[in-house]
């Protein structure tokens, strides 16, 4: 393999699952910061702060800082900065998600008539009335906004609905698709995800278990894509799609012979 100066790594179904680590975690790790190799940890969960997972990767021996966690809430909250200013919000969307918006500046209204724009995100507690009120938010032409697109998620034991459901469901009924879905693999995404790091795509590996995100977010931005079979893809999943990695993986352990090659 050539060098590289930086990488992108997924986080659950790469790293952890539910609250274990998956194995390889710690190698794999290893291995890259043996190899002079800078780290972004680039999860597609909006739900959770970066010291959430510096807290939950120290619990499995791996450490991370706070700057060195990037996350699909981040990388929408600064998108709608940089793009609608100080609006008024109606979120579909959890606590940290919510408050993340208000400390950037955005009041997040209760009122669907009210509101300016729309973001869709994964709430486990999405209901009927939270879909009707999404759904009236919209009906004056708002922009929608979605976090991130993944339709399901890995938890302890089973996949669960994600974010990309709710969204989807929203959309439906309004019958309109979001302007922009941020987190991976976004464009959006991978800018923010370069600009941390301070390297170029060129000289970057991203790491990641998931084809429609984390392969291709690696092969939006032109950096070197590395899938590891420990989620959600499946050997009959590389032959259903265009997006293809340059390398499989059982793990993320494994790193360390490729990067050895």
């Amino acid at each position: 393999m050539a060098s590289y100066r930086g990488a992108i790594v997924d986080m659950d179904g790469t790293l952890v699952r539910g609250g274990n680590p998956l194995p390889g975690a710690n190698e794999g790790i290893r291995a890259l910061r043996e190899n002079g190799i800078d780290l972004l940890l680039f999860s597609n969960n909006p739900t959770q702060p970066p010291e959430r997972y510096v807290e939950r990767l120290a619990a499995h021996g791996i450490s991370i800082d706070e700057e060195q966690v990037l996350t699909s809430a981040l990388v929408t909250a600064e998108f709608l900065e940089a793009e609608y200013g100080e609006r008024d919000l109606f979120v579909v969307g959890e606590t940290y998600l919510r408050d993340l918006l208000r400390e950037r500046g955005f009041t997040v209204l209760e009122d669907p008539d009210a509101a300016e724009l729309v973001v869709g995100s994964i709430d486990r507690e999405f209901d009927y009335d939270e879909l009707t009120r999404a759904f009236w938010a919209l009906e004056d032409g708002a922009p929608f906004v979605g976090t991130d697109p993944d339709v399901t998620i890995p938890a302890a034991e089973r996949l669960v609905p994600g974010s990309g459901a709710i969204i989807n469901a929203i959309a439906g009924v309004a019958g309109r698709e979001p302007e922009h879905i941020l987190g991976k693999p976004a464009p959006e995404a991978g800018a923010a995800a370069l600009e941390r790091l301070g390297v170029r795509a060129e000289d970057c590996l991203v790491v990641g278990d998931r084809l429609d995100t984390d392969i291709a977010l690696g092969e939006r931005i032109g950096a070197t894509t590395v899938l590891v079979q420990s989620g959600v893809t499946t050997p009959d999943s590389l032959d259903e799609t265009a997006v293809q990695p340059e390398y499989i993986l059982d793990n993320v352990g494994q790193i360390g012979k490729l990067l050895e090659n």
